[in-house]
């Protein structure tokens, strides 16, 4: 069985891309800034809060979900959503390993 491409790079490369991958839409930032915002667990204020659709709420909390960045309970009829603060640490720590790398302004690029 041959190499995929995530074979090529580091699982840190992998796990930093996938994070920022599963960020990277407007509606999941805005989720994600809500719930640090409250800083508690969200149930069903999204829908009123972001005016997108409960259905397209539910996917982009499906997708940061999955990813690990948050978490959910259920309670009663609704799932409560919080930060993964275990994966929170780890996307704040690989950023600002990743972001560190950079040296500075250079000249070759005038």
């Amino acid at each position: 069985m041959g190499l995929t491409k995530a074979d090529i790079f580091s699982k840190e490369q992998n796990r930093l891309a996938m994070l920022l991958k599963a960020m990277a839409h407007p509606a999941r930032i805005a989720i994600l800034q809500r719930i640090m915002i409250s800083n508690t667990c969200i149930c069903g204020d999204l829908v009123g809060e972001l005016g997108l659709a409960q259905a397209t709420i539910s996917q982009h909390l499906k997708e940061l979900k999955s990813i690990g960045l948050i978490k959910g309970s259920i309670k009663g009829t609704s799932v409560c959503y919080c930060i993964d603060p275990d994966t929170w640490k780890v996307l704040e720590s690989t950023l600002q390993d990743f972001l560190a790398n950079y040296k500075g302004e250079t000249i070759c690029c005038q």
